[in-house]
């Protein structure tokens, strides 16, 4: 390991290229992934039969899992060493980390053996949730290089890692290991007093112990408390925690405010956990003053206008999934699509006019480093009018759940103008012609204010049997609908673009 100090900035040259994990359960194997996956080298012992199999599934889950959540290619994978004893794991390592089972005795047993095992200068971590590294670290013979690193599960995606140090240990190894965690992708949170459980698992033992009592007394069955949670505040404390939620509750006088209004209630005999702090002006002030120096930066209808993005964004991603709260928003998104589709027959709509069934406001997420739309959101407009035609047209979900349904099998697509964001446009959408299982669309996206022409697309849609894979005539109603829209739009011309390819381009000399 070579560390450069610029005052008290580290810049790491090599920063702990060489890792041992004792103990591959789930935390353990959990350590690997992640060391593996930011190209550090591992050296693994655990003696269970099956730890190669475990740690291997696991690290597999973890790459999935990084390919769908980086954009940017990965780093190349360390490599994974399993060693047939612990002096062997830990001979060569710059950095080690125990995950062996909650027993102090053991946990001390353990050091003593890696002590005599690595070399003087490789720093040893705990993942215990709960002891103090003053107890874990007695017998040591160098407390100077032991802390606790506490990591959540799964430790390969949850980025928090508690680093509680032994009083004992060097200021210059706990920078060290702050700045090699936050190399790996964590969020290394430094705990400057030793407490039991350290800082998470505290907070999250109140709730436990809270939720045990609403069970035992008949209040709420489990399903229900982890409904509270995931479709309530649990969405609130993932993109702001606990006190910069209560400042926005405090409402434009903040966190002060909200203290002296709600502050009483900690008296009253709501929770099991009444053992509370007397909110004297002093601590009032310690709270406000800090709540000041977390989110000051910030006014309050700020605070609320990017938790209200957060939680658009955390709702977005879990309906994606059709999970917990994003169930509800999936749910409210097809009863809109539903009252949007209007079934077409003859009497309803004019069949030798375009269809004009969808529009979107240009938001500022779609926009890219030039403040225009970005390319891919003219495709999911396009896209999404595509949906607007299929529905109209009477492909809903139960005619889906019947095994039918389109897949695009050719696009193109022309950026005529720029769209900026703001913007209103309406699509404009004609049939220019289908078969038994084939049908051909265009596209026009049309600015409100000026009515200019920005984009234009052509899709050609292939009908299918989704549980055989393989493409079908259209069924009823679609076939019966198709049929009197291209009747319809025959007379309509066929725009000058369509069927058109990208113009040659000469090749500089």
């Amino acid at each position: 390991m070579s560390l450069i100090l610029v005052g008290t900035d580290i810049r790491m040259t090599e920063m702990y290229k060489k890792v041992a994990v004792i103990g591959g359960g789930v935390i353990g194997g959990g350590w690997v992934a992640r060391f593996l996956l930011s190209g550090r080298d591992v050296s693994v012992f655990d003696p269970h039969p099956q730890a190669e199999e475990i740690i291997g599934t696991i690290v597999e889950r973890a790459a999935n899992a990084y390919s769908k959540l980086f954009a940017s290619p990965l780093l190349p994978k360390g490599r994974l060493h399993f060693a047939a004893s612990l002096e062997e794991a830990v001979k060569d390592s710059d950095y080690i980390q125990e995950s062996i089972p909650e027993q102090l005795g053991l946990k001390r047993n353990l050091y003593a053996d890696i002590e005599k095992a690595a070399r003087p200068d490789a720093i040893i971590g705990s993942s215990t949730s709960g002891f103090r590294p003053s107890e874990l670290c007695q017998g040591m013979q160098h407390p100077e290089r032991f802390f606790v690193a506490h990591p959540f599960n799964p430790v390969y995606l949850v980025p928090l890692v508690e680093v509680v140090p032994a009083a004992a240990c060097k200021s210059i190894t706990l920078d060290a290991v702050l700045a090699f965690l936050t190399l790996t992708g964590m969020k290394p949170l430094h705990v400057r007093k030793e407490v039991d459980a350290h800082i998470a698992d505290r907070l999250l033992e109140a709730v436990w112990r809270e939720a045990l009592w609403l069970i035992k007394d008949g209040v709420a069955t489990t399903a229900e408390i982890d409904d509270a949670i995931r479709y309530g505040f649990g969405l609130r404390w993932a993109q702001m925690g606990l006190f910069e939620t209560y400042r926005i509750a405090g409402g434009q006088q903040g966190m002060r405010h909200f203290l002296k209004q709600f502050g009483p209630a900690l008296q009253w005999p709501w929770s099991k956990l009444t053992d509370v702090p007397d909110l004297t002006e002093e601590l009032i002030d310690q709270i406000a003053d800090q709540s000041d120096k977390q989110s000051g930066r910030y006014t309050i209808r700020e605070l609320e206008d990017i938790r209200d993005d957060n939680l658009v964004s955390i709702l977005k991603a879990l309906k994606q999934r059709n999970w917990g709260a994003g169930r509800i928003v999936a749910s409210v998104d097809e009863k809109l699509g539903q009252s949007c589709a209007k079934p077409l027959t003859l009497s309803d709509i004019d069949l030798s006019a375009p269809l004009m069934l969808h529009s979107a406001d240009i938001r500022e997420e779609w926009a890219d480093y030039n403040g225009h739309m970005t390319e891919h959101r003219y495709l999911q407009i396009f896209g999404d009018a595509t949906d607007a035609f299929l529905a109209y047209i009477g492909m809903d979900q139960d005619y889906l759940a019947h095994g039918f349904s389109v897949f695009t099998v050719e696009t193109h697509v022309r950026h005529l103008d720029e769209v900026k964001v703001g913007a209103l446009v309406d699509i404009k959408t004609q049939l220019l012609g289908c078969d038994e299982k084939r049908l051909r669309l265009v596209h026009e996206m049309i600015n409100r204010e000026n009515e200019t022409v920005v984009a234009t697309s052509e899709h050609m849609l292939l009908h299918v049997n989704t549980k055989l894979s393989s493409a079908c005539p259209f069924g009823e109603p679609l076939k019966d609908r198709l049929s009197n829209l291209s009747l319809g739009q025959a007379t309509l011309s066929i725009p000058s673009f369509a069927g058109a390819s990208i113009r040659p381009v000469s090749r500089a000399n």
